[in-house]
Formats: C-alpha cells, structure tokens, sequence
C-alpha cells in the first residue's frame, strides 16, 4: 500500500524525523489558509499523487508549462497555482502517458537548500534483510545514479538480529560528505527513519531528497512510504491512510475479495491458484504467442463467492478476449473452482473463449460440474494443452471476425 507525501511526513515526524511544516489543501481556498497559518514568505505547492517525479511532470495539455511542484511567493500566487493545479491530470515518468488527476495538495513552508542527499530503506529478498541506502546525488530517481554512476550509492545490510547500530548511520553519514555536528545529526535521523521503517512494517521508505539546509540542519524535503499490505492488519490507523481513487480500481475490488490481481495489458485472462503456478501460467501463455492480460491468484483456501469475483474482475477487462482458468487443488478444491465459474459464467454473459485445466483434489467432480453446466466450456489435459487451446481460440475468434 502507497500513501500520499503529506502522509508520510506526518508518520516520520512521530519518530522525530525532522521534516518541514505543511498542510494538505483540497481548495484554492484552503491553500492560501495554510500559506498564511504557516507564515513566512515562500511557499511550496506540491501535487499529491502516487507518483515520483512530480516536479519534472507537465500537466496534460500544458506541456511547456510549469511542473506539479511550484514555488509561490505570495499568498495569492499560492491560491493561483492551486487554482491551476487541482482537478488537473498531471503526467510523470512514473503514471505514464495516462497520468493522474490531482484531488489534493500539500503547501509546505520554504526551505534554504545547501545540499541534496538521497536516504532509502528496503528490504534485500537477496539478502534477507533491511538494505539501508544513501547517496550524495538527492534529488534523482535512484534508477538513474544506479545506471549512471553505481559508485555514489553507498549501501549498508542490517542484520535482524541486532538491527542498526550507531556505527552504520555513522558510516553512511561519513559516506555522505557531511561532517562535524552533522555527522552525528545525519546519524540521529538515519537511526529515527530506521526505527519508522521496522515498527511501522515498511516495505520501502525513500527521502529524496534529503536536504542539508543552509543553516546545517537536515530535513526530510519529501518521503514516500510503501507497506506490507500483509502486516496492515497491525497497523488500523496506516490502513486508514489509503487513497482509493489512486489505485487501479480493478485491483482495488480484488483486496476487498482476499484476491492478488495485476492488471496487464495482454488479452487472455488468468485465474489460478498460487502465485508460482500463476507466473508459470503466465509464461506458458507467452511461449505458445498469447499475452497475459493480468496476474490473478485467487488463494490456497478462496471459496465459490471469491471464485465468482475473481471470474468477473477478469471480464470486466475490455481488454480480455480468452480466459485459461489453471487450477491445481491442494486446499482449494476443483469443485469449488468449477462452481464459481459455473455460477459467474451464468450471470455474465460469456461471449469470450473459456478453457479450464483442474488437477488435484475433488478433480473428477469439477470436470462433472463443468460438464454438465451446459456452457461452452473447454477442458484441457495439462497445462501446456490449456495454454495452446486458449491461445488457438482467441486466434479462431479474430479469424472469424469477432473479438
């Protein structure tokens, strides 16, 4: 789960991670009464959306315009630039072509910058553990000094037995160019954002950029947070944080029904069980000239009522001209499976190619109750079977001129 900047400001600030004052805005209106309540003479108006690279973004139809991140300097330049912002689609390198529209901003006070830094935490799945990295080039997406210059990100593995240690937020300060009372400032906040990172079941927490301001002192100048959507139900008040109208709303439905959806852009749709099996699908499908047109595991324990959602988040995908529905049963039964399909199919009306592949147990009951559905349902053997079949009918079916 993602949650907006302003969001995760206010969680690092709960862990004295220095960051600068601010508040979020849904009006012009209230733009200009925050720029006044925070005082001052300078103004930073910044979209809030699930994106990085807001400030080099352009509004759709507003190319050479100015980015989604701007500079005011004077309460009414803050309502003008919030006038112009929200209800705005801004595009980024991250939302694509299609952009995002912005519903909301956050007005922060002015900041004197020395130095950009770069500060991020995430978890190793080579290693095992929490990958704490820095780098003096603050302000660029990671990816690009990663490709450009690898040897300024200095990086640090923590062991979860004894977690950070002084001496490491020591190391990367030093890493960083800082010294005298910086260093252990540096140190202090790396420790503070650690701290945040492990107790709030983080899964990445990014400042970028880290600022040295010109009276020395280090403030987080942005921060994004992403969580184990796993460990949620520890944290009520995170889960509260979630902007729905930032998310696909396909994989949206698909947390309400206990579902793990991608959406994807090919045109055969995938229903099956276990994350492994379902990238095996996936790559099944490619090898014989099909494209998957999501990544859809449905669980080891899914009942016939999430069944039937799964089936019809699938269809609801314009974009879906076959479906392989690919089931191995362990703890999920191939009747409970055949049963949701059996019961979505009958609901919607079923103008896509259906080929189903159960194994396991209750198998010989699934295959009776899709047999005597009465619907036009192909039954493959093995997985390789399924995949040519769904990939043949879907190449049938713009052969005869139909979807």
């Amino acid at each position: 789960m993602n949650i907006h900047e302003y969001q995760a400001k206010e969680l690092l600030r709960r862990f004295d991670v220095a960051v600068p004052r601010g508040a979020v805005a849904f009006t012009p209106e209230e733009a200009a009464s925050a720029a006044r309540k925070l005082g001052g003479a300078v103004w930073v108006v910044k979209s809030q959306i699930h994106a990085g690279g807001r400030g080099a973004g352009r509004f759709r139809g507003d190319p050479g315009g100015k980015g989604g991140v701007r500079v005011a300097r004077s309460v009414d330049a803050v309502r003008a630039e919030a006038g112009q912002m929200l209800g705005a689609v801004l595009v980024t390198r991250q939302t694509g072509k299609a952009g995002r529209e912005v519903r909301r901003l956050y007005v922060e006070e002015g900041c004197e910058i020395a130095r950009e830094l770069y500060l991020g935490m995430l978890i190793d799945r080579a290693t095992s553990r929490v990958t704490v990295m820095a780098s003096t080039e603050g302000g660029m997406e990671i990816e690009e000094v990663a490709a450009r210059t690898p040897q300024k990100i200095l990086k640090v593995s923590i062991d979860p037995a004894s977690g950070i240690q002084p001496f490491h937020a020591r190391r990367l300060a030093f890493g960083l160019d800082l010294s005298g009372q910086q260093v252990g400032a540096a140190a202090r906040f790396i420790l503070a954002a650690y701290r945040a990172f492990v107790e709030l079941d983080a899964s990445v927490v990014e400042i970028n950029p880290l600022v040295v301001t010109r009276a020395g002192e280090l403030v987080a100048l942005d921060a994004k947070f992403d969580f184990d959507d796993n460990a949620l139900y520890r944290h009520p008040d995170i889960e509260a944080l979630r902007d729905e109208t930032e998310e696909d709303p396909a994989e949206t439905v698909a947390a309400r029904h206990g579902l793990n959806y991608v959406k994807l852009d090919g045109n055969i749709g995938c229903m099956v069980n276990g994350a492994g099996l379902a990238m095996a699908t996936m790559d099944i499908i490619k090898l014989h000239g099909g494209e998957p047109a999501n990544f859809l595991d449905v669980g080891g324990g899914a009942t016939r009522e999430r069944v039937t959602a799964a089936f019809r988040l699938i269809l609801d995908d314009p974009k879906v001209e076959g479906i392989l529905v690919n089931i191995f049963g362990g703890i999920m039964r191939c009747d409970v499976i055949a049963e949701g399909v059996v019961a979505a199919a009958r609901e919607i009306d079923l103008t896509v190619p259906l080929v189903v592949r159960l194994e396991g147990t209750n198998v010989e009951l699934g295959k009776a109750i899709l047999r005597d559905s009465g619907l036009p349902i192909v039954s493959a053997d093995h997985l390789a079977d399924a995949a040519e079949k769904v990939v043949n009918a879907v190449k049938a079916a713009h052969a005869r001129g139909g979807k």
